[in-house]
């Protein structure tokens, strides 16, 4: 049974649609993670999930319940949420009263209130900051603090918006280790809004992709990832290799596709005439000097057309009558000794292609 559902929320502003038609369940204990681009409406979509702001059309349920029923009722499901913002805020006191603040508003005991700042000092690696003042923090430890009176008083459900945005690697690593444990060890439900994609992979059970306000598809990281729906998620995701064609032979489940005269295979539903994209993600691309014997399907001769590093990756494009792009080590390209205008050999399998019918 979902803990929060939305059905055809919509939301404007100015007379500006900012969400339209966001129709989401989220499951008790899941971790779901909204992906988009800058803009896409992620913010005033957690504002929404939160109750900070009211819809202007279509309705949430959180635990069953109409949210729009009464005031009061919608503060009561607020008081069972936690909610921490991309710009942590922290009061002008220390880290101990910041923590302890929702409790204190609860009426809870000076003993329950000790017990379980300890407990959200120890889970948040904040052990020994209790008297700082929490305004000298470092961002990455003010978003721990955050964190921790977030989930204090045990909430069903905790929102983050952008948790590590403009954090340094460590505090980052520091903010997903809090979080895990905080996931694993209190199962608690959790929606994330994050620019992070890597992160939205490692962390979410499912994803959605929010771009101008709508959701274009929700899934497992594997299906967003490997397997998306239109072209504005596969470009968002960085599926660089979008390649249109039309299926030529099919045998069981193994299609032959036509791209610009070369031939594709893939594992595929469609059937012969099917004009279809063929989607291959560019680390699925494997690069040869020689034409080795490979259980690959799919075996291509091109030339360099351009190689760029980016950090720890080669990426090397290559015309092979189409443009196929693939990513590498430095030191895999090292190896190859790769040059501009060389002829070299790429393949990726048949189960590495993933087609699509059409656009929406």
């Amino acid at each position: 049974m979902p803990i929060l559902r939305t059905i055809q929320l919509g939301y404007s502003c100015d007379s500006k649609i900012l969400l339209r038609n966001v129709t989401l369940d989220v499951e008790k204990g899941e971790v779901f993670a909204l992906i988009g681009p800058t803009g896409a409406g992620k913010t005033t979509l957690l504002r929404l999930l939160n109750l900070l702001d009211m819809p202007t059309s279509g309705r949430i349920y959180f635990d069953e319940q109409d949210a729009a029923k009464s005031t009061r009722l919608r503060l009561e499901m607020r008081r069972r949420m936690g909610m921490v913002f991309q710009k942590p805020a922290v009061f002008n006191s220390r880290v101990y009263e910041n923590i302890a603040y929702p409790l204190k508003v609860r009426s809870c005991s000076r003993k329950e209130i000790q017990t379980r700042v300890e407990e959200m000092l120890e889970i948040t690696d904040l052990k020994g900051y209790e008297k700082r003042k929490a305004q000298t923090l470092s961002g990455g430890e003010a978003q721990r603090v955050a964190l921790a009176r977030a989930i204090i008083a045990q909430p069903e459900l905790v929102l983050l918006d952008e948790p590590t945005a403009n954090l340094d690697p460590v505090s980052v690593s520091k903010i997903e280790e809090v979080l895990t444990r905080i996931i694993h060890e209190q199962k608690t439900t959790v929606i994330m809004a994050t620019h992070d994609m890597s992160q939205g992979q490692r962390m979410a059970d499912r994803i959605g992709v929010l771009m101008n306000g709508e959701l274009l598809q929700i899934g497992s990281p594997n299906d967003i990832f490997c397997a998306p729906r239109n072209r504005e998620v596969a470009e968002f995701v960085g599926v660089e290799n979008i390649l249109s064609g039309t299926v030529v032979d099919k045998e069981a489940a193994l299609a032959t596709i036509n791209i610009e005269g070369g031939v594709i295979e893939a594992i595929s539903e469609f059937t012969v005439g099917d004009e279809i994209y063929a989607i291959i993600r560019p680390e699925d691309i494997t690069f040869r000097l020689t034409k080795d014997t490979s259980s690959a399907r799919n075996v291509f001769e091109g030339k360099i057309t351009r190689i760029t590093t980016v950090g720890p990756l080669v990426r090397i494009e290559l015309d092979c009558g189409f443009s196929l792009l693939g990513v590498v080590t430095r030191k895999s390209a090292d190896e190859l000794n790769l040059s501009l205008g060389q002829r070299i050999y790429a393949s990726f399998k048949a189960t590495a292609v993933h087609t699509v019918k059409s656009w929406s």
